[in-house]
């Protein structure tokens, strides 16, 4: 039986990634391209095709499972014939499996009961559409992430031998066998659950399901098989001669539940309990009896949800299981993966990526498919279903309503909001950053707009916003960020921060109020935070730590403790990715976001043509850019030890790099002289931005320029005589501007471009007649074309969203990102009308690894270099934890 690829196709199936593997044939995550909905592929073992007679059971037996619809039973959604296999398409079940829970110990009485329940009224279902399912055990039985027993595999491992054939008997062709297990000490798996008659190779009926559902029910209670044996022998003996260890049976186990279980598992099917569905009631009457504080019960409403891996069929894997609205021994962690085809965001592009909802029911969260741009995705956590919403490309920094059916996010040009359910997304309001914003119960969003300023606020609605803060400057306070409101909702709780870099004095927490300029030091830390179950949560040399906190008081007490290590941590922006409910779940991104990056050659296509250099985080400002001989190539490196960028140049033929700054500054950004013999370098100190030259050892210039706002050089003119700058004014406007400063440093600033809402990335054309630059003054960012120096005409470029262009060397052609991470070439050229401008041709999908400008061109034009991940990594998935705060004893 040939392995199927991802991406193959079964019709209309597609595969995604294989699940799993068995006796019964191996199975596959797989979508169904044409209802949009993920199933599970089984291909059956060839041997099948190979043998009409149990082709055509399994035939038959498909027909009537498709016909078996209920609750408790993973259906079959068709029989599908491909080059002369036969392959079983299934309901894709996400969740774990009862084996796998069941390693973790048994089940608590209530829940037990309810399990057994649930798994009798799938049987009882089968039974009366005259199927028998014949491999009934904990392997096939899964619980959903809704909390629902799904029964696995009816009818389909039906046993080889027939009535009466006893002297033929196969144990392999019983139900599906294990020989994995013959190990000394090692319970066999199937086997376990054979009745005493399918031992003996007898024909079978429903009362074997009855004595399988017993041995699960057993199980169950003790987390230990009713039946063991070192081997296939013993096991069987066991069956057909010994009883269960009745004394494992918990303290506390109802009599009435003990009957029940005895009647299950009589040897003699004549004297076995004749109709699961009494089994059903029964259960249903002892659970009903069960007192609320029975000490080993732990009443709850739904049995509960799964995170983990998607498992189907034959396959079990590791997850978790978190009852809700229960106070557990201790925190239990699930893993969360992302949707198939996609990917979690998390780096300097797109910051805090995740969010839940107050009451933990939804989870919003930044991802992407391939090369494509991030999308804002929901996933209601009792339903398992992710879904991403249409219209929110390029989201970062979701946030929810009070309610839970809002979220806020920002994607470009604005902070907009969308409904969980779907629709169109709104903007609250034009802003070109954001360093964290909080929903409140009047529908007041307060926010940080910028990396540096107040925190102002605004109307969930829309409005003008209003400034909420005020900085400390005789401290040397630069930006107020990350704020949370307090349960009361006019009581806040935000990060004040030196510098936008993070250095200098020690970062502080502080407590305000609307509508007050008072406020109250908190605690000293340098962290976004939030706020539930009485605690703080913020991060703190790499641990999330928790802190007792008295809301009333607005005062930590006791000793924080760590809860988690390993937190996605961005120490530049002092920001940690996490997210708390106020109802006991917590969620994070582990490692480290600064990741890197890879400089590397694509050709016109996409193609890899090579790698250059060594990975490193080449994840900030305006990079990279290539000399004018192509030699060489000058980018922007964050240090790991001061969370400031330098600036190096790169030998493109050999991958050594040279730094050029050597002092404690931050560099954000730099690009080359028109001659390549020496360097601009943006100096960032507070409050002006300096750009100076300075030569390839370092040797540093007067500054040519000093400006307010932060600057970014994007060009120099070809003739030497001006660069192209972009500067950013702080603040809840958002203004910003692009400049042609006079590189000898006499005259003012020539204004190329400026507007209401975001623009820059401005590039000079090589003869230097044009710039190209991005603006969303549309709404959205697009390419436009100006005539330079003197004002005389403007073109569109981008037809449908565009991001940093950049001229090729011959003037002829102009390159762009689309809003799908699609790389866009358009013909320009000069006529008597002004510029002629053609039509965009698409090169290839790329997403890269960094900020800004995430690529350049060759001097022929057929090569570009770009930042790329540094390689294959395993996925990463976010890590939920449900009763974080149980060591901290009940509030």
């Amino acid at each position: 039986m040939p392995a199927l690829a991802p991406g193959s196709r079964l019709g209309p199936y597609e595969i995604v990634a294989p699940l799993g593997a068995g006796g019964m044939g191996e199975v596959y995550r797989a979508k169904d391209t044409r209802l949009g909905r993920d199933v599970a592929v089984k291909a059956l073992p060839e041997g099948f095709a190979l043998d009409p007679e149990r082709l055509a059971r399994f035939e038959r037996e498909a027909k009537l499972l498709a016909s078996l619809s209920h609750a408790n039973i993973a259906g079959i959604h068709g029989l599908e014939e491909v080059a002369g296999l036969r392959y079983l398409i299934l309901e894709f079940v996400d969740g774990e499996t009862l084996a796998d829970r069941l390693g973790r110990g048994p089940l608590p009485l209530d829940e037990a009961l309810e399990v057994g329940r649930h798994i009798a009224m799938a049987l009882e279902a089968a039974h009366e559409a005259g199927i028998v399912h014949r491999d009934l055990k904990p392997g096939n039985i899964m619980i959903n992430l809704a909390g629902d027993v799904k029964v696995l595999d009816f009818g389909l491992a039906k046993g080889g031998a027939s009535a009466g054939s006893g002297s033929n008997l196969n144990l392999s062709a019983s139900p599906t066998m294990t020989y994995a297990a013959t190990a000394a000490g090692v319970i066999l798996g199937t086997a376990a659950y054979m009745s005493p008659e399918q031992a003996r190779g007898r024909g079978v009926d429903r009362r074997t399901d009855i004595w399988s559902f017993g041995c699960v029910l057993y199980e169950c209670l003790t987390a230990r098989a009713a039946f063991a044996g070192e081997t296939v022998s013993d096991l069987v003996a066991q069956i057909l001669q010994t009883e269960p260890q009745w004394n494992a049976l918990p303290a506390g186990t109802p009599a009435s539940l003990r009957r029940l279980l005895e009647r299950c598992l009589r040897k003699d099917a004549r004297e076995r309990l004749r109709d699961i569905g009494d089994a059903r009631l029964e259960l249903s009457e002892i659970r009903g009896s069960v007192p609320d504080d029975a000490p080993s019960t732990s009443r709850r409403a739904p049995i509960g949800w799964i995170t983990g891996l998607a498992l189907v069929s034959l396959v079990a894997a590791a997850a978790v299981f978190w009852p809700r609205g229960t106070q557990s021994s201790a925190p239990i962690h699930a893993s969360l993966l992302a949707p198939p085809g996609a990917m979690f965001s998390g780096g300097m592009a797109t910051p805090m990526p995740i969010a839940l909802s107050p009451d933990g029911a939804t989870i919003a969260f930044c991802a992407r498919e391939g090369e494509g741009p991030e999308m804002l995705w929901v996933r209601v956590i009792s339903t398992g279903e992710s879904r991403a919403l249409a219209g929110t490309e390029g989201a970062w920094s979701p946030f929810f309503s009070p309610d839970g059916r809002s979220v806020g996010f920002m994607s470009g040009n604005g902070l907009k909001r969308v409904d969980v359910a779907g629709g169109p997304v709104s903007t609250v309001l034009r802003a070109d950053d954001l360093r964290g914003a909080t929903w409140g119960r009047d529908g007041t969003i307060l926010f940080s707009p910028d990396s540096e300023g107040p925190l102002w606020k605004v109307s969930a609605e829309g409005g003008v916003a209003t400034q909420v803060t005020t900085l400390d400057s005789s401290a040397g306070e630069a930006t107020h960020r990350y704020p949370i409101f307090l349960p009361d909702g006019r009581h806040y709780l935000y990060l004040a921060r030196r510098s936008t870099t993070g250095r200098g004095a020690e970062p502080v927490i502080y407590a305000g109020v609307l509508g007050s300029s008072e406020r109250k030091k908190v605690l000293s830390a340098s962290s976004n935070l939030a706020y539930a179950s009485g605690h703080l949560l913020y991060v703190k040399d790499g641990a999330l730590m928790a802190q007792s906190f008295d809301v009333a008081r607005i005062v930590v007490t006791g000793t924080p403790v760590a809860i988690a290590q390993g937190v996605r941590w961005e120490k530049r922006f002092s920001r940690g990715v996490f997210a708390v409910s106020q109802q006991g779940l917590l969620a994070y991104l582990e490692g480290d976001l600064a990741t890197g990056s890879q400089l590397e050659w694509l050709d016109r296509t996409g193609k890899s043509l090579g790698k250059v250099g060594e990975p490193a985080d080449y994840t900030y400002g305006g990079i990279p850019y290539i000399a004018p001989d192509g030699r060489s190539a000058v980018l922007n490196i964050l240090s790991p030890s001061r969370s400031t960028s330098e600036v190096h140049t790169i030998d493109l033929a050999t991958g050594r790099r040279t730094r050029v700054t050597v002092d404690d500054g931050d560099h954000p950004a730099a690009i080359w002289s028109h001659d390549g013999a020496s360097i601009v370098v943006v100096d960032a100190p507070d409050p002006l931005g300096h750009l100076t030259f300075r030569t390839l050892g370092g040797t540093l210039a007067e500054p040519f320029l000093a400006h307010p706002g932060n600057l970014w050089p994007r060009s120099a003119s070809p003739d030497g005589r001006y660069v192209l700058f972009d500067v950013h004014r702080v603040g809840i406007a958002g203004a910003s501007e692009i400049l042609a400063a006079p590189t000898n440093g006499r005259g003012a600033p020539i204004k190329v471009a400026s507007g209401g809402g975001r623009l820059g990335m401005g590039q000079f054309s090589p003869d230097g007649r044009y710039v190209a630059y991005e603006s969303d003054e549309s709404g959205r960012s697009e390419i436009y074309v100006v005539t330079f120096p003197e004002p005389g005409g403007k073109w569109q470029v981008s037809q449908a969203g565009g991001l940093e262009p950049r001229w090729n060397r011959n003037g002829r052609e102009l390159f762009y990102f689309d809003l799908s991470n699609r790389l866009q070439s358009v013909a320009v050229s000069s006529a008597a009308a002004g510029l002629e401008v053609g039509e965009p041709q698409p090169l290839f999908q790329f997403h890269g690894a960094g900020s800004g400008l995430r690529y350049d061109i060759s001097p022929d034009g057929n090569r570009f270099l770009v930042t790329a991940p540094p390689g294959e990594r395993a996925a990463p998935a976010i890590t939920l934890v449900s009763n974080w705060a149980a060591r901290f004893g009940k509030r």
